[in-house]
Formats: C-alpha cells, sequence, structure tokens
C-alpha cells in the first residue's frame, strides 16, 4: 500500500489502460476540477486558519515536498533561483522552500481565498518577502515570466478534470508552462491521474524529460505500481 504520508486526495483515476493512455481521451471529469470547489475548499481552510490556526490539508502530503527539495538539492538549484508554484492553495510547499534557503519565491493561484491563506500561513511564519498573487496560470499571459523553476503538485490533475474545455484547458497548461519558464528552466511535477508515459507525451514537445523521482510503491495480482508520479522536465527551444 501506499506510504502513509502521500495524500490521495483529488485523484480521480490512477489506471494505466490503454484508453487512458489517450491524450484527449484519458478520464471522467469531476467537481475537483472546477474554481467553484476549490474557493468553497479553501474559504473553510481560511477560517479554520484564522480560529485554530491550522493550515489544512498537504496535496499529496509533507513527503512529496521532502521529494522535490531532495532534487533540487542533488541538482544544485542555487538559493537566488527564480521559483513559481503553480496551484499554491495553502502556501505550505512556499514555507518549505523559504525555510530550505530560497529567497526568490512566487506562488500563485485563481482562488482568492486560496491566496489569502497563503498570505495568512507565511506572515504566521514571520515570511514576508514571499509573493503570492491570484492568477489563472491558463490566462497569465506575459503576467508570469522568466522562471528558473516551476513547481506543479496537483493542478495540472485539477485543470485535467475540468468539466468545461478539458482539452483546451491542458493545452492551455502546457502553453502558459513554455512561456513562464526559462530556456533550461525545470518543470517539477507530481500527478496522481497521470502516468509517466501520459506526462511524457503530454510534455513532449518544448521540453526535455530529465529524470523520475522515486514514489511509495505498491504490488497487485503481481503486478508492482505506484498512484503518483513525479518527473522532472527541462525547457528547450
Amino acid at each position: 500500500m501506499e506510504d502513509a504520508t502521500e495524500d490521495s486526495h483529488g485523484c480521480e483515476n490512477t489506471s494505466d489502460s490503454e484508453e487512458d493512455r489517450c491524450l484527449d481521451n484519458d478520464f471522467g471529469t469531476s467537481k475537483l476540477g472546477t474554481k467553484t470547489y476549490w474557493e468553497e475548499t479553501y474559504q473553510r481552510e481560511l477560517e479554520t486558519f484564522k480560529d485554530i490556526g491550522d493550515v489544512g490539508e498537504i496535496w499529496f502530503g509533507e513527503e512529496s515536498m521532502s521529494r522535490v527539495l531532495r532534487w533540487m538539492d542533488k541538482a544544485k538549484i542555487p538559493e537566488n533561483a527564480i521559483i513559481l508554484d503553480i496551484g499554491t492553495g495553502n502556501g505550505a510547499f512556499l514555507v518549505e522552500l523559504a525555510k530550505h534557503g530560497y529567497k526568490n519565491l512566487t506562488g500563485i493561484d485563481y482562488s482568492p481565498a486560496s491566496v489569502e491563506l497563503a498570505r495568512n500561513v507565511l506572515q504566521a511564519e514571520g515570511l514576508t518577502d514571499v509573493t503570492v498573487k491570484e492568477v489563472d496560470f491558463l490566462n497569465c499571459k506575459e503576467e508570469l515570466k522568466e522562471y528558473d523553476v516551476c513547481i506543479d503538485k496537483g493542478t495540472f490533475d485539477a485543470i485535467s478534470l475540468n468539466p468545461d474545455k478539458t482539452n483546451e484547458g491542458k493545452k492551455l497548461y502546457v502553453e502558459a508552462l513554455k512561456g513562464v519558464l526559462k530556456n533550461n528552466g525545470f518543470f517539477a511535477v507530481t500527478s496522481c491521474n497521470w502516468t509517466k508515459d501520459q506526462l511524457l507525451q503530454r510534455f513532449g514537445e518544448g521540453f526535455e524529460f530529465v529524470q523520475e523521482l522515486p514514489t511509495p510503491t505498491f504490488q497487485f495480482g503481481g503486478k508492482t505500481g505506484s498512484s503518483v508520479t513525479a518527473l522532472i522536465f527541462r525547457r528547450v527551444h
């Protein structure tokens, strides 16, 4: 079974069938792909944080953050690297990045409640130099650019579940990512809906696969699999 620190919140499909591998006919949509769902979720978490100081759920668990941080250490990502957290949620990853020594951090989310929550969490940690913006990544145009590292921990999953214009959303995401990353910049993506092969296809144009990060595995029916995929890509022109 999967390590208990790995949270499957928001994971709608982890199968590896031929149908799932089709880029434009992968899996069903869900309320988890809607802005309304996330605004209501983060509004509740914001109220809870104000009441008792609980930051709320950490997407995929704390190990998912540690995994990317270990890769950043090995890859020697400098402390002054310009880093974007796509779909920052409660800002928990921004906190960990700042504590790890990274200084040029920006988190974005299309949920106003998420942005307010993240700012409150960062302020409580005394991290006043971290930027958090209300931005729809699919429509960021020239607002975001020239990042050394972009990190996604579940946001592409959520976009893939959006009931409205699902395929268009996935394509817009890839184009937006191309626009915000510097040439040779890195993209770290963690997903519970997409397999490694699917992500390699989706980000096959304009990106170079660097490595797969180890994630917890499980055995079923004599086969070994993983319910979480974590990959590193490099932007190439």
